[in-house]
Order: C-alpha cells, then sequence, then structure tokens
C-alpha cells in the first residue's frame, strides 16, 4: 500500500547536445549581434534564472496520500525570493516533481490536490549545485471529500485490512479487531466484512467473555427461569453465546455486507476532550459508507435489534416478548457507545500491530 518516495530528476548531457547544435545551425537566435542592445525582458530573466550551469540547484520530491500512496497530478508551485518567477508544476504518474535549473537562494515549496489538503514546506535554503529532496510531502483528503487516492487492486486492499485488524489485540491478547487507526483506511468488500466477523466470533478470547456474562447473569439470577447450579449456568451460557453469534455477525458483517458500510471504530484521536466523547458516543448510531460518507448506522443498530428479536426463540418464555427485543437492543447499542469511548480514550496506547503512524483524524 505504500508509495514509493524517492528518486529525483536528473539534467541529461542530450540536452546540452541538442542546444549546441540548434545554435550552430541558427546562430542568430542564440545571442545577439555584438552592436545589438539585448532585450530587457532576456535581460531580466539571464538575471533571475541565469547562473552559471555548475551553480544551478534542484528542488524534487514525491507527493503522497496519508495511505502511503503516491499521488498523480497534485498542483506544486515554488516560490522564492523578491524578483524570482514562481514555477509551477504538476506531479507524475510515480507522484515525483522537480524544479531544475535553480539559483542558489530560499525557496518554499506548496503542493495541494483535487479534494485534499494543501502541503506548504518549510524555507528551503538551496545551495549552489544543491539537489535537494523535499521530505515527507504528505496531502490529507479534505473533510468533505468522499475518496481516497489509492493504488492496487480493490481485493487486495481489503484484504490488507483484514490482515491488519486480526493482529490488534489489547496487550497482545483480548481482540481489538474493529478500531482503525488509519483515518482514511480503505473499505473492506463484503467478503473480507463476513471473514473479520467470522474470526472475530470464532475467536476463543470472546468464549471467555461469552462465560464471563453467564457467570454474570448466574450471580445475578437473570432469567430465573433457567434455575441454578450447572444445569442454569449452561441455559445461560448457551443463550449469551447464541446472542454473541448473531448480534456480531449481524451488525458487523451481513447488514454492513448489505447497506455498503463500514463496520470499524474509526479513531479520532484529535480535537478537544468534549467533540472526541461526543464523536465516540454518536458512533454506535452513525457510520462511514464504503464511499467515505457518514450516514446512519443502520448495520449497528439494525443488527442489534434482530439479535434482540431472535432472542426470543431461545430465553425463557417467561420473558419473551417486545420488551426483550426493546432492551437487548438498546442495551447493546448503549454497550457499543460505551466500548466506542474506550477505543478512544484508552486501547490504542495498549494495543498491540497498530497501524504504524496512524494517528487518527489528519
Amino acid at each position: 500500500m505504500a508509495g514509493a518516495l524517492l528518486l529525483f530528476a536528473v539534467f541529461s548531457p542530450a540536452q546540452s547536445t541538442a542546444f549546441a547544435q540548434e545554435c550552430a545551425n541558427a546562430s542568430a537566435n542564440c545571442s545577439p549581434l555584438p552592436d545589438a542592445p539585448m532585450p530587457a525582458e532576456a535581460m531580466g530573466q539571464l538575471k533571475l534564472d541565469g547562473p552559471p550551469q555548475a551553480d544551478a540547484g534542484e528542488i524534487s520530491g514525491t507527493v503522497l496520500d496519508t495511505n502511503r500512496d503516491v499521488v498523480e497530478g497534485a498542483h506544486v508551485s515554488l516560490s522564492g525570493s523578491a524578483g524570482f518567477n514562481r514555477r509551477t508544476t504538476v506531479s507524475g504518474s510515480d507522484g515525483q516533481f522537480a524544479f531544475t535549473a535553480l539559483p542558489p537562494a530560499v525557496y518554499t515549496i506548496t503542493v495541494s490536490g483535487q479534494d485534499m489538503g494543501t502541503f506548504t514546506s518549510s524555507p528551503i535554503p538551496l545551495r549552489a549545485g544543491q539537489a535537494f529532496i523535499v521530505p515527507e510531502v504528505t496531502l490529507a483528503v479534505t473533510a468533505g471529500s468522499t475518496s481516497v487516492t489509492v493504488n492496487g487492486n480493490k481485493d487486495e486492499l481489503a484484504e490488507e485490512q483484514v490482515r491488519i485488524a486480526v493482529q490488534q489485540r489489547v496487550v497482545g491478547i483480548f481482540p481489538n479487531f474493529y478500531s482503525s487507526y488509519d483515518w482514511n483506511a480503505p473499505p473492506m468488500e463484503a467478503r473480507q466484512k463476513l471473514q473479520l466477523g467470522l474470526r472475530s466470533v470464532l475467536d476463543p478470547v470472546s468464549f471467555l467473555g461469552v462465560a464471563a456474562t453467564a457467570g454474570a447473569e448466574q450471580y445475578e439470577n437473570v432469567f430465573p427461569a433457567y434455575g441454578s447450579g450447572i444445569e442454569g449456568y449452561g441455559k445461560r451460557y448457551g443463550a449469551a453465546l447464541a446472542t454473541h453469534f448473531s448480534s456480531d455477525l449481524l451488525s458487523r458483517a451481513v447488514y454492513p455486507a448489505i447497506f455498503h458500510q463500514d463496520p470499524r471504530y474509526f479513531y479520532k484521536g484529535n480535537g478537544s476532550i468534549p467533540s472526541r466523547v461526543l464523536y465516540a458516543i454518536s458512533a454506535a448510531v452513525m457510520a462511514r459508507d464504503d464511499d467515505g460518507r457518514w450516514r446512519p448506522n443502520y448495520s449497528n443498530v439494525l443488527g442489534n435489534f434482530s439479535a434482540g428479536a431472535i432472542s426470543n426463540l431461545y430465553y425463557p418464555a417467561s420473558d419473551r416478548g417486545a420488551s426483550l427485543v426493546f432492551l437487548n437492543g438498546l442495551a447493546d447499542t448503549g454497550g457499543d457507545a460505551a466500548a466506542n469511548l474506550v477505543r478512544e480514550f484508552l486501547l490504542k496506547r495498549f494495543t498491540s500491530h497498530a497501524t504504524r503512524g496512524a494517528a487518527g483524524q489528519p
């Protein structure tokens, strides 16, 4: 996924040869007559941009997006001290740009792209004959943009997102599959959403969580019709496991595939604490579509309430009904909001294999 951040343009000896040949064939166009005055425009150009070739320098770089992919067609401008004519160019298919034949001076590079932010370099003091490479020219997608510039096959990018997710574990043990620390991470296809959903519900640690839930229900005598002892615990464990399967698969795999929504929580990481709190809570009912737009989180809400409806099939008859659906759906949605707060403020520092260099919202 990472684009190359290397290479810079060099002069070709063929250019000098071609120029010499042209002057040999049309000397009148290459130098004025001894008594003819040189045009003022040519004098200005010679003064500003005409140092000896040995002293000419160059500035080059590669434009990347926040996914480390190259950006083609970015607008690049070079400005200098007073009297320097601003130069412009665009990045090529490999994301590269270059300004050559530059006299020693202090320059500034400004880079912008369609639906992307603007990069402005710090002042660049260019020495005589120096080839300077601008480091880390990175453009972020603007807040209103709905697309990300990426290279590569969509399915390969989606598979990479699953690989990143399944490596993320809190203190190396507890799965943190549905936290994305890369704000501009590419979306997963339907197949990868189902793949990650199955990987999540079948993770060995998730069975320990179900066991803890059943134990708490046993201790509080929730669903008393199940009884007590080993038999009562077994029934509670089976019910909790069924709810875990149905809720996770529906809200994180099936419905996201249907509604084309991303099941992950995108770590914000920046801004005031109140804004981050509000964002984390709202993420339980708002989600990013696969095209980058934020919409109501149909997947999560419908998944939670659908799981509540399915639970009427196996919970005690005395506890079934609309109230069971409502309470379970509401409890799961509230639990998701609480889990998002933990993701936003706590888990990143303890999560192994979090995306390198990712720091949430640009």
